[in-house]
């Protein structure tokens, strides 16, 4: 009988064991100098927190609680308004109090008014402490959101990874396939087997080239969910740098709890949110309080007839008024032997000068005001009773209070636990790591052992092609102890909510 040499299949299995030492390398990180087509897990973790819509969301709200600082002190500085009108009245007869008054000409009027506020009880005072609490638990809720992406990228580049190396699997398997195929033919060819040892191989191979492609699919895949984590447009063809070790937790798993206790962003959050509502009860109290108000305004008023000749007509009437008046007076004084009163020089025609002048000041409108006095008031406010109202929204702050303290509590009783189930998932994993790589390494040599016998006519290739499917299984589930190992990894981090590696 006729020996083959097991050359192609040797090299082929041996090619499997530099891919196991590279998915339990040291964890490298490429330079971002490198080609735009590598992405490194710290890159993916930085682009996220640039591009994430979700995260800049959450990220937003530390805008809205400046700006709620920020109202919150300005309401111990007084308020400002500045007003302006400007108004056209028609010449005709005017109504006042039940009479008329006729007027001869059109009006325009315009009038400005400057007035500042000010306004203080307890709650002013309080209200920029919780504040500044509510802008604290916003910072700790970005903090835990900035988190929980990191967690998320990780998670989903791991998955990325791992889709990867299964597919460089397939690829190699396939060339295990394509070698027993040629084996199969050799020996067909030298009468040692039958054409169907040769279908068989050529099945097996066939159904090899399937896993590879769909298992590349399902790298291309997981490749587009990874930049959807990032918030950016996929490119499917990116290069995932990131490698990472296995190794035994050396931690313990009391540490990793009192890690958390103190730097979980979560429960810190809910601290935060438990200080917030406890100031927010004080605002709500103050509401019993009195309230000072302040208040001072300056003004000035502009008018002017739109026909110029009217107050000129109305001060020439005035004046022949007053003229007639005083005519009347001393004709009685002259009947009295009394002093005459000079009515015609006291009340002369109006001369060209004076009309002038009063042509000038009815030229006011719209900005030659007549500045009125000062106006200034202070006034004490004191609650008496507003129908429940201040009780409601007090016992609704305090209902606030107590629940923000009870979530708090669920939150560390729920840390506890997520950190306790991912450490001992995390040690299991380490475990089954281990025990993978022993099966993996049993069923190369079984898989070898049965080329072999199957070469020198000792097996049929039905048992080369069970060897082949335990050594596939096998090396799968290697993989896949690995990446379970790196995500149980993960989840402990973000239950910690720090990189612990």
């Amino acid at each position: 009988m006729r020996l083959l040499k097991p050359v192609a299949l040797s090299a082929l299995l041996g090619a499997i064991t530099p891919f196991a030492l590279l998915a339990q390398a040291p964890s490298t990180t490429s330079s971002p100098s490198q080609s735009a087509a590598t992405l490194t897990l710290d890159e993916a973790i930085a682009l996220a927190r640039q591009n994430n819509p979700i995260f800049l969301t959450t990220a937003n709200e530390r805008r809205s609680a400046d700006a709620q600082v920020r109202q919150a002190y300005g309401a111990l500085l007084p308020s400002s308004n500045a007003q302006f009108y400007s108004g056209y009245q028609q010449g005709g007869d005017i109504f006042v109090n039940g009479g008329s008054l006729a007027v001869g000409s059109d009006q325009l009027q315009s009038q400005y008014f400057l007035g500042l506020n000010y306004r203080l009880n307890a709650g002013t005072l309080v209200q920029p402490r919780a504040a500044r609490a509510n802008r604290t638990a916003a910072d700790a809720d970005i903090t835990g959101a900035a988190e929980t992406l990191r967690s998320n990228v990780t998670q989903q580049y791991i998955t990325a990874l791992r889709a990867e190396a299964n597919a460089n699997l397939q690829d190699t398997l396939v060339q295990v396939q394509r070698a027993n195929l040629e084996l199969a033919k050799a020996r067909v060819a030298v009468g040692a087997d039958n054409i169907l040892a040769v279908r068989r191989a050529e099945v097996t191979l066939g159904q090899a080239e399937v896993a590879a492609l769909t298992q590349h699919n399902l790298t291309a895949v997981e490749k587009v969910r990874l930049f959807q984590q990032m918030g950016v447009q996929p490119e499917r063809d990116a290069k995932l740098t990131t490698t990472f070790a296995v190794a035994t937790p050396r931690f313990t798993l009391d540490s990793v709890l009192d890690l958390a206790r103190g730097v979980n962003p979560a429960v810190r959050a809910l601290r935060e949110r438990e200080k917030a509502a406890g100031l927010n009860v004080r605002v709500a109290q103050s509401s019993y309080t009195p309230t000072l108000t302040l208040s001072t305004g300056w003004s000035g008023t502009s008018f002017q007839y739109t026909n110029g000749d009217f107050p000129v007509q109305q001060a020439i009437a005035q004046n022949e008024g007053r003229f007639a008046s005083c005519m009347s007076q001393d004709s009685i004084r002259t009947a009295l032997n009394m002093t005459s009163l000079g009515c015609p020089s006291r009340f002369a025609p109006l001369t060209s000068s004076q009309i002038s002048s009063i042509r000038t000041e009815n030229s006011a409108f719209p900005f030659k005001f007549q500045r009125s006095p000062l106006q200034l008031s202070a006034t004490l406010t004191i609650p008496i009773f507003d129908n429940f109202n201040r009780e409601q929204r007090v016992q609704q702050a305090q209902v606030d209070r107590d629940n923000a303290r009870l979530n708090v509590r669920s939150r560390e009783l729920q840390m506890t636990a997520d950190v306790t189930q991912s450490y001992l998932n995390l040690v299991t994993a380490a475990r089954t790591v281990e025990l993978q790589e022993v099966n993996a390494q049993k069923a190369r040599e079984e898989l070898t052992y049965a080329q072999e016998r199957y070469r020198v006519g000792a097996a049929t290739f039905l048992d080369v092609t069970t060897s082949s499917g335990a050594f596939v299984q096998a090396q799968v589930d290697r993989i896949n102890a690995i990446y379970d190992y790196h995500r149980a990894y993960a989840a402990l981090e973000a239950a910690v909510g720090r990189p612990l590696r």
